[in-house]
């Protein structure tokens, strides 16, 4: 469980944009406060056209690195690291408040997969999610890559994926009322784009999912396909339209949104542990 949900509240409702990351190389939490001086230099200096920057001086972006110790899954994992940008307008009084215009942050829940079988100098936080502009995302990113020698690649998510968590969050139990249980799909080879919003009362599909869930706690592949499977034959009762043959995009429930891009919006504190869990496992099985 997430011990502190106030630590954590920044991660819910925002819509984040999922990498993996390969594992850090010479990474040391001691040294966190001399990371965010060097890549706040780096920035400064990307902005200027590769102008040298001196290191520690009063900059226009701000950066702060910070340990979370509350967003991991077990011992094993390594506690998540938050970056964060701020900036301060030139024009500003210095007593100004700094403005957060970007957020960064490493974690690995329950990745003990990856964590076991990587050598002594190497940190294994293989999901990296983002919130803001990808200027950012690809300057820090940069940054991070020249120095601990790690690798980052967008993080899509497949129908099949998909097909996963709606399944799974939609069985989950609520306490205040839910928003529908919503499935998105895109319809293929048509002169112009069409896609085909699927909603469903969430009462109804954990009942759904309840019938199909043979051992409570445990997922197969057979019980998501005969959930969708259930889900498609409806609609083609209703609509005669076979949404087996389009392609499934984006899902969305109480518990969080994903989208086919590798976007996603957690929205219930309680399940953020669960969502985790399986955004890293989906990172660990693109870097292995």
């Amino acid at each position: 469980e997430i011990a502190d949900p106030q630590k954590t509240a920044f991660v819910l409702r925002k819509a984040w944009t999922l990498y993996s990351v390969t594992p850090l190389y010479c990474f040391r939490r001691a040294r966190l406060s001399d990371y965010a001086r060097l890549l706040s230099a780096f920035i400064a200096a990307e902005k200027q056209k590769g102008l040298a920057v001196e290191v520690g001086v009063e900059l226009d972006i701000k950066v702060a690195l910070s340990s979370l110790a509350d967003l991991r899954g077990s011992e094993l994992d390594q506690a998540a690291l938050l970056v964060q940008l701020s900036s301060r307008s030139r024009a500003s009084s210095k007593n100004s408040e700094d403005k957060l215009v970007w957020s960064g942050w490493f974690c690995s829940v329950f990745g003990d997969d990856l964590s076991e079988n990587v050598p002594e100098n190497f940190t294994c936080l293989p999901l990296f999610l983002t919130h803001g502009a990808e200027s950012y995302t690809s300057l820090v990113g940069s940054w991070f890559q020249k120095t601990f020698d790690c690798c980052f690649r967008r993080l899509a998510i497949s129908p099949l994926n998909l097909s996963w968590m709606v399944a799974m969050w939609a069985g989950y139990k609520l306490d205040r009322a839910a928003s529908a249980v919503e499935l998105v799909f895109s319809m293929p080879r048509l002169s112009q784009p069409l896609d085909i919003s699927y909603a469903i009362h969430p009462e109804d599909a954990k009942a759904l999912w309840d019938t199909v869930q043979k051992t409570p706690g445990e997922i197969t592949q057979g019980e998501v396909d005969v959930f969708m499977d259930c889900l498609y034959a409806h609609f083609h009762r209703h609509f005669k339209i076979h949404l087996s043959a389009a392609k499934l995009v984006k899902v969305s429930t109480g518990i969080a949104s994903a989208h086919c891009d590798g976007i996603v919006k957690i929205l219930h504190s309680q399940y953020l542990p669960g969502v985790l869990m399986l955004l890293t496992e989906l990172a660990i099985s693109q870097i292995q």
